[in-house]
């Protein structure tokens, strides 16, 4: 056969593949160390070398008149052979009767016929490699009765060497990005892992990149491939999703607006779970754009509260092709109409658009009470330095003194107001316009003015927006499409609320240790989170520690008048009533946080209180804040999530296979017997095989990102934005200049180690030369 085969191909290879003459001897010739278990050399007597797999087994080498149910079942026995032979294979010729039947086809290798190398002049070309060197191996497939096909040609020899054992696992028949694999990328990527860092994680799951499967190339094509299914249906998919979780779940909320050549521009949502949330924390709600979160440069700002844990949780949020007054009332006015009040307060940056947008959004029409616009005094005290410089904020105590009034809650209004001047005085800033401009607006950000308002903490400590922000951009990417950003902002939520779950299961499960003998601390163990326990334990042992009884009136009608001294606290008496079942203070921490004083505790245990009065627990801060809501959270049905079942299950058994391969460890039999079964089921599903429908990379694109409109699109993908906050058009302060000029490595001449020129244009250099030139003359 080897003989017949180098004849056929000796009488048809030309004369850059071969030599022409007849062969009549084979000599085996020894290949290299790496080809020695592929490959078989055999040199024809004009010195043409051909080469012939070894390393496959008898009973997967195909031999003329094997016979084969379909065509595809005898390209996939070939291809196989290909992949452990060590060359791929394709599909070519074929011919056809009148029916349309196809009566001859041809399966060759991949290097098969030749590339036209001939190229225009005057154009540049793309640097390229040809595989192509007219291999004559084949199998040519022909048609018996009953549509079975079988090996009516076969040529085993190629004119090219074979692929070595370590290059066999990047030939295409040895890589398929199977559904295993797009689904782990796709998943990946929900949590911002790249291809690259998911393709060493599959490397480290299967033990090796030749384990693999697919190269880091074939994952990121895959990537681009799902791109390019969304393309210019972006914008119509994730409405049409939107539509569908509306049909499924009546309480998801969406809206949407486009401009006037049908192009998306404004959208806003909030699910069943954000919308409770609202119902139970929304008294005070921050709101703060953010960046580079899609390839449309669209604005993403979550609206965002503080939930029973003391942690960031996202009520609703919106994308908006523009920060400007027109689009933040649009949001505004949704987010209204989807939770049915105003917040409390609404705190926000110094966007100048918000500033009119707010007040204007948030008002008293239709019944409801006005919000309160705050600005976020972290955002304000981080432009301190930039405003007034370094030296003045980091070298003297300017700052200290400041905080003194800005941060302090106990302060009256007049006393604050006296403290800034005298600080201002003292370092001579009267002239100072941004001081100025700060004084005057200091009723929307210095806490002395709205000691009287619910803030639960958005406003002290690090900014909840920013940490919201940091939060999002460890799953959003600056080239998401729509669809993808939809879905990393789902993932993102999921894992805030299962964040929720944890801290919900911990505080249920156990209770923290009590550090007072007072039975008051007992009841707020049972009563509270635990984060917001620990706060109200540090309250008690300081009213325990901390508080001095100045002067205590006479119990009128159950009720009893202390002035009490905080000992951390200078020249400051607090004025605290309390009774059995109330206690009030002129700190008015209550008011501000929900969480009672410690000049509060003292009264009540003066009087004897060894009972949680429940006119001061607030049911946001409960364990049990969310029973009672009107709205369910689970409602969407779970047909939806049929794709993440699918994931899910595709992850169980990955666990379970892993868990066997455990059990059997390095034993040859039970690693034998696990591949014998492996082999088994494999041989069960291609017996059903006509039966069933294959599932296409499409069909597994669509079930990640969403089917592909049959109908006209008539929501456009967004135009590209260019708002104040993208990195190309962004504000840069002359503080971050400085830093970033500092960090810069400096670019030095190699010839004098000057930074204004470099080697090319020194002028040592050009002197230098010139003298050699003289010298030389």
């Amino acid at each position: 056969m080897i003989i017949s085969d180098l004849t056929k191909i000796s009488d048809n290879q030309g004369s850059s593949c071969g030599d022409s003459s007849n062969v009549s001897v084979s000599i085996p010739v020894s290949s290299t160390e790496s080809e020695k278990s592929v490959t078989n050399c055999i040199v024809s007597p004009g010195g043409m070398k051909y080469f012939m797999p070894t390393s496959v087994d008898g009973s997967q080498v195909p031999f003329q008149n094997q016979s084969f149910d379909s065509l595809d079942k005898a390209y996939n026995f070939y291809r196989e052979y290909g992949r452990l032979g060590g060359f791929d294979v394709r599909k070519t010729t074929e011919k056809r009767d009148a029916d349309g039947t196809i009566i001859l086809k041809h399966f060759v290798c991949s290097k098969e016929g030749f590339v036209d190398g001939s190229h225009s002049e005057g154009i540049r070309q793309r640097r390229t490699v040809s595989r192509r060197c007219g291999c004559k191996a084949k199998v040519v497939m022909k048609i018996r009765s009953q549509n079975r096909y079988y090996i009516f040609n076969f040529v085993e020899l190629h004119n090219h060497p074979l692929a070595s054992e370590s290059g066999r696992q990047f030939l295409r028949s040895s890589r398929e990005m199977t559904v295993s694999l797009r689904s782990f990328v796709f998943d990946a990527a929900k949590v911002n892992i790249g291809c690259s860092k998911a393709f060493s994680l599959v490397k480290e799951m299967t033990g090796g990149y030749s384990n693999v499967g697919a190269t880091l190339r074939d994952f990121r094509n895959f990537n681009r491939d799902l791109k390019e299914f969304v393309g210019e249906r972006d914008g119509q998919m994730l409405i049409d999703k939107f539509k569908v979780l509306q049909e499924t779940s009546k309480s998801f909320y969406f809206a949407y607006e486009l401009d006037g050549d049908g192009h998306l521009t404004m959208l806003f949502w909030a699910d069943p779970t954000g919308r409770r949330n609202f119902e139970i924390y929304g008294d005070a709600v921050s709101f703060d754009a953010t960046f580079d979160t899609n390839k449309y440069n669209m604005i993403f700002a979550p609206f965002t509260g503080v939930d029973k844990h003391d942690r960031c949780v996202t009520f609703a949020a919106c994308l908006l092709s523009k920060e400007d007054v027109a689009h933040y009332n649009w949001a505004f006015k949704h987010f209204v109409k989807a939770m049915g009040r105003n917040p409390v307060v609404f705190i926000t940056d110094q966007c100048p658009a918000m500033k009119v947008s707010v007040p204007a959004s948030f008002c008293g029409d239709n019944g409801l009470v006005a919000s309160k616009h705050r600005l976020c005094m972290w955002h304000i005290m981080q432009k301190f330095p930039i405003k007034l410089g370094n030296r003045l904020c980091k070298e003297t105590d300017f700052m200290e003194k400041m905080k003194t009034y800005i941060w302090s809650s106990n302060l009256e209004i007049d006393e604050f107001e006296s403290g800034w001047k005298a600080v201002i005085g003292e370092f001579k800033l009267e002239d100072n316009k941004w001081l100025s401009d700060m004084y005057d607006i200091r009723k929307s950000w210095i806490p002395a003015y709205f000691r009287d308002s619910p803030m639960f903490g958005l406003m002290r400590t690090t900014s909840r927006s920013e940490s919201e922000n940091f939060f999002f951009s460890q799953f959003h990417k600056q080239g998401d499409t729509l669809c993808e950003f939809w879905i990393r902002f789902e993932s993102a939520m999921h894992r805030q609320r299962n964040e929720t779950e944890r801290l919900d299961h911990e505080s249920n499960s156990s209770k923290p240790n009590i550090l007072s003998r007072w039975f008051i601390e007992d009841d707020a163990a049972e009563l509270f989170t635990r984060s917001i326990f620990y706060k109200v334990q540090e309250e008690i042992l300081a009213s325990c520690l901390d508080m001095q009884i100045k002067r205590m009136s006479e119990e009128v009608d159950g009720v009893t008048h202390f002035e009490i001294k905080d000992v951390k606290v200078k020249d400051k008496l607090f004025k605290v009533t309390v009774s059995k079942s109330h206690a009030v203070c002129s700190c008015k921490q209550f008011v501000m946080c929900g969480i009672v004083c410690r000049h509060a505790f003292c009264g009540l245990k003066q009087i004897g209180v060894t009972k949680f009065p429940r006119s001061l627990v607030l049911n946001r801060w409960m364990k049990v804040a969310e029973s009672g809501t009107s709205l369910e959270s689970n409602v969407v049905c779970s047909d939806y999530f049929k794709m993440e079942q699918v994931s899910l299950k595709l992850t169980n058994l990955w666990f379970d296979f892993r868990q066997i391969l455990s059990k059997a460890g390095v034993e040859m039999d039970k690693l034998d017997y696990v591949h014998k079964i492996i082999k088994q089921i494999s041989s069960d599903f291609e017996k059903y095989d006509g039966d069933s429908v294959d599932f296409t990379k499409k069909d597994h694109m669509a079930a990640m990102v969403g089917e592909q409109p049959v109908e006209e699109i008539t929501i456009l993908a967004p135009t590209v934005s260019r708002n104040k906050g993208n990195y190309f058009k962004r504000l840069v302060s002359d503080r971050e200049k400085a830093m970033t000029k500092a960090n810069k490595r400096v670019r030095r001449c190699k010839e004098c180690s000057a930074t204004t020129h470099d080697s090319r244009t020194c002028p040592k250099k050009k002197k230098d030369g010139g003298a050699v030139v003289s010298n030389m003359l």
